[in-house]
């Protein structure tokens, strides 16, 4: 199994709201990618204070390597990923993606 973590900077003037949204068009694409096992999302809750301003994230786990490949490039992933960037600190610069075998 692949667990795709990803870790964000929100801008400071994107809402609740809209981070919800974002993360809802991600959990969509557990119906139309098919390995996509499940996700998990929310704001960091570590008391250690290292998140570097990464303070929220998502991980998404894909049955193989293959399924996570396909996510990648599947056009309803690009949409929702182009979203998530434009609410970002920075854009691409505020996100790390850091996938492991679990």
């Amino acid at each position: 199994m692949i667990r795709h973590c990803v870790f964000v900077s929100f801008r400071g003037d994107v809402a609740e709201a809209e981070r919800n949204a974002i993360y809802a068009d991600l959990a969509a694409l557990k119906d139309v990618v098919p390995g996509f096992l499940a996700i998990s999302y929310g704001a960091n809750v570590s008391p250690e204070g290292l998140h570097q301003g990464f303070a929220d994230g998502f991980t998404i786990d894909f049955i193989d390597e293959a399924a996570r490949d396909a996510y990648l490039v599947h056009p309803a992933h690009k949409a929702a990923g182009n979203r998530l960037v434009a609410a970002l600190e920075g854009g691409r610069d505020g996100l790390i993606v850091f996938d492991i075998v679990v």
